[in-house]
């Protein structure tokens, strides 16, 4: 079976270049899974867990928080605005981060404050749930 070619990139650095069976992306649409000879497509990237399948297995997961997916039929390109490898972060951590989160939304003291405060607390929400869910797994 033929592989796709698949890159996760950050802002300032490249986070895995590999080739995969499948890949299993977080899309704003919902979760989609990549095969070599997929249809061209472009989407938008949610938080939550990204998957990275060789054979039927899921070998590397990362947490993600957003970003943009191109996809055409050799390739599967994720551009991530963050993305962790998923065993590095603790639930402590995403705990923590949404401690923070609601800590910024209290102190908030402008319309534009509060929106951003509101997204990253529902980012933060967002990444704990996909933790625990993937954690089980």
């Amino acid at each position: 079976m033929a592989k796709v070619n698949f890159r996760l990139v950050m802002p300032e650095r490249e986070l895995l270049a590999t080739e995969a069976d499948m890949v299993v992306v977080p899309g704003s649409e919902g979760d989609f899974g990549v095969l070599h000879g997929h249809a061209p497509l472009i989407s938008t990237v949610r938080p939550g867990v990204l998957e990275v399948f060789q054979g039927s297995k899921a070998e590397q997961r990362f947490l993600v928080v957003g970003g943009f997916a191109e996809v055409t039929p050799e390739r599967c390109t994720v551009l991530a605005d963050e993305a962790l490898p998923f065993e590095t972060v603790t639930p402590e951590q995403l705990a923590e981060r949404e401690r923070a989160a609601e800590r910024e939304l209290t102190d908030a003291s402008t319309d534009a404050e509060k929106a951003t405060a509101q997204k990253n607390l529902a980012v933060a929400k967002d990444l704990r749930r996909a933790q625990a869910y993937y954690a089980s797994r």
